[in-house]
């Protein structure tokens, strides 16, 4: 089992950035598939960005290619998610979410362990 916490969530202006981290505790960090989603208000939770045990695969949504970037430490068990050119639209909670087989996806019923979120926020 895996345990997650997010942080780095904030509110910034359309354009800026914003680095989330989320850090994994528990059994062996990089036996995971990792990714992110996110949930804005009244909207159901939906993919961003995922990335492979290694690190050497990811795949994001299309609203955010060229402007997101997911990675990971293994060292650190952390995985990231910068975030650049913001746009109102990226105003959501973010989670942080664990895939035990390794199996990169962008199903959400396929992550089994969740983080609880953090929110980012962008003003127009």
């Amino acid at each position: 089992q895996v345990q997650l916490v997010e942080s780095g969530g904030g509110l910034v202006q359309a354009g800026g950035s914003l680095r989330l981290s989320c850090a994994a505790s528990g059994s062996t960090f990089s036996s995971y598939a990792m990714a992110w989603f996110r949930q804005a208000p009244g909207k159901e939770r939906e993919f961003v960005a995922a990335i492979s045990r290694s690190g050497g695969t990811t795949m994001y949504r299309d609203s955010v290619k060229g402007r997101f970037t997911i990675s990971r430490d293994n060292d650190k068990n952390t995985v990231y998610l910068q975030m650049n050119g913001l746009k109102p639209d990226d105003t959501a909670v973010y989670y942080c979410a664990a895939e035990r087989s390794g199996i990169l996806t962008m199903r959400l019923i396929n992550y089994d362990y969740w983080g609880q979120g953090t929110q980012a926020a962008v003003s127009s």
